[in-house]
């Protein structure tokens, strides 16, 4: 595929993917993604070439900004590590999210009330979300999907080679996404600047993890209020002192 150096892979996306291990892919390897495998280590891991990834997306990318309206584009992931990422590509490309179960008939059956009509479907997970692109193909819709190297290929258009099964990974895939969607719409002019949007947006988080941090910073809070209010007491304490001793002086 031949793009304009501007499209070309930089070095700090390419450290992005690789600190996101975006590039291991599974031990198994289905026949449509052999193009996509760059080697295999010792441990039976193969690694995913993320110069095709990077292919991949911008193809995906370029889809995705040639519908005219954004709505029409359905972001969907049932699996848990990707909800947070489709929220996010949805609160900042325009498209409509579904996170979490997917109910079926809502590509096919219009007396459902979650009925939709889109152009595109995006689906995290081939395996979780079969339900989606089977509908989708028989409404024909086509759909894009983050495929690992052992996930089926059946009714996807596109596949972007990746690692679907960890959090960091598919937050960056559905970053550089929407990152690449909004530059080709031409939201983000200057292709040399870097977006304002920080990768960690799009990564899952912990219930619980978020409830132990808020409890932290409301503890240290605190700690910080009551060290305040010693040091206004103990200036208090000093003031009437000087007070007194002011008033005893003068009484002298």
């Amino acid at each position: 595929m031949s793009l304009p150096a501007t499209f070309d892979l930089t070095p700090e996306d390419a450290q992005l993917l690789l600190a996101a291990n975006t590039h291991l892919g599974a031990r198994n390897v289905q026949v449509h993604q052999e193009p996509y495998v760059h080697s295999a280590r010792p441990d039976g891991v193969h690694v995913i070439n993320i110069g095709k990834t990077w292919e991949k997306l911008l193809l995906a990318a370029r889809i995705i900004a040639a519908i005219p309206n954004p709505e029409d584009i359905v972001a969907i992931s049932s699996r848990t590590y990707g909800q947070r990422a489709v929220l996010k590509f949805a609160a900042h490309t325009g498209a409509t999210p579904i996170a979490g179960r997917f109910t079926p008939g809502s590509f096919t059956n219009y007396i459902t009330r979650s009925f939709k009509e889109p152009r595109l479907v995006i689906v995290t997970d081939p395996r979780s979300d079969a339900q989606a692109i089977k509908e989708a193909s028989y409404v024909n819709i086509p759909v894009i999907a983050l495929t690992d190297l052992d996930s089926p290929s059946e009714y996807v258009d596109v596949a972007i080679p990746c690692n679907n099964r960890g959090k960091h990974s598919i937050g960056l895939i559905w970053y550089l996404l929407a990152r690449e969607v909004l530059r080709l719409r031409g939201a983000l002019v200057d292709r040399t600047q870097p977006w304002s949007i920080m990768p960690d947006l799009y990564f899952y988080r912990n219930p619980e993890e978020v409830e132990q941090q808020t409890a932290e910073e409301a503890a240290e809070t605190a700690a910080t209020e009551d060290e305040g209010k010693e040091e206004v007491t103990e200036e208090q304490t000093g003031a009437g002192e000087w007070a007194e001793e002011n008033a005893d002086a003068a009484e002298w």
